[in-house]
């Protein structure tokens, strides 16, 4: 019994120390924002211009070519605002989850040669497609404020959706870490299953033409009331959706215990297996 109470302790210790190691982990994403825009000409600008391509395909293609509106004044520019701001915590989460796929295999030396805490791995990863979201996220206010003339005060509550998605973010990010050990291909299933869970997510049209009898794709979707919070407080000057947000939440805080817990058990074989 007291063998199996200290396993315990073994698995969830590390977990706790995590705060200990926040200069570690700030360092990691600084790293990788760093050297992903190393020697670019664009330098910083390339974490806005790539997103600002991509929503104005989207937009030619859903609200020039289809005609799916948003808000309520229903223009072209209001489609462009909303899907960008759905896009960005998106881009975000799947960014985090293929980065985090091959993160183990990318960093073997760590795991072979040096006792490193390898849990700061996915979480740095987390940090630093935070940190692109947090560049766009000036971009959209910058936006918003040019199309709109305003931005409104319920942007106050931005912090409190971004530690809710980081929470199922790094939850999700250990658990594919892991798998992506074992399972060589994790890395293009994790892709084929984000691009599922994109379409049937809000992200490019409303949640009111989706008809009836799909609905329930929409609303047992852990991402739409989440989606639906960041537009709700970034441009329609109105509060978070609370229940939805409760529901994200416990969704959220079952795959951090799972992915956490799935991690510290199976690292010890990560050696064997690389």
């Amino acid at each position: 019994m007291v063998a199996v109470e200290r396993g315990r302790r073994a698995v969830w210790r590390p977990l706790m120390e995590l705060p200990r190691r926040l200069n570690l982990v700030a360092a990691l994403a600084r790293r990788e924002l760093a050297a992903r825009y190393r020697g670019s000409m664009l330098g910083l600008l390339l974490a806005l211009l790539t997103p600002v391509v991509m929503i104005a395909l989207y937009t030619f293609i859903f609200a020039g070519i289809f005609g799916a509106r948003f808000g309520r004044e229903g223009s072209t520019w209001d489609y462009a605002l909303y899907v960008f701001c759905g896009l960005l915590p998106w881009a975000a989460f799947a960014e985090t989850l293929q980065t985090s796929s091959t993160t183990i295999i990318t960093h073997a030396n760590l795991v072979k040669r040096v006792v490193f805490p390898l849990e700061v791995l996915p979480v740095s990863h987390a940090l630093a497609a935070v940190g692109n979201q947090v560049f766009g996220t000036l971009a959209l206010l910058a936006a918003t404020l040019l199309v709109r003339g305003r931005i409104h005060p319920t942007l106050l509550w931005l912090p409190l959706l971004v530690s809710l998605q980081l929470i199922l973010m790094f939850g999700l990010s250990w658990l594919v870490a892991s798998l992506g050990v074992f399972l060589r291909d994790t890395r293009d299933a994790v892709s084929l299953g984000l691009t599922a869970w994109m379409f049937l997510t809000p992200l490019l049209y409303p949640e009111q033409i989706v008809p009836e009898r799909y609905r329930v794709f929409i609303e047992y979707n852990p991402w739409t009331p989440l989606i639906r919070s960041y537009r709700r407080v970034v441009l329609e000057n109105s509060a978070p959706d609370w229940r939805g947000l409760l529901l994200f939440f416990l969704f959220a805080l079952f795959f951090f215990i799972i992915g956490y817990w799935w991690f510290a058990r199976t690292r010890r074989n990560f050696a064997d297996v690389i």
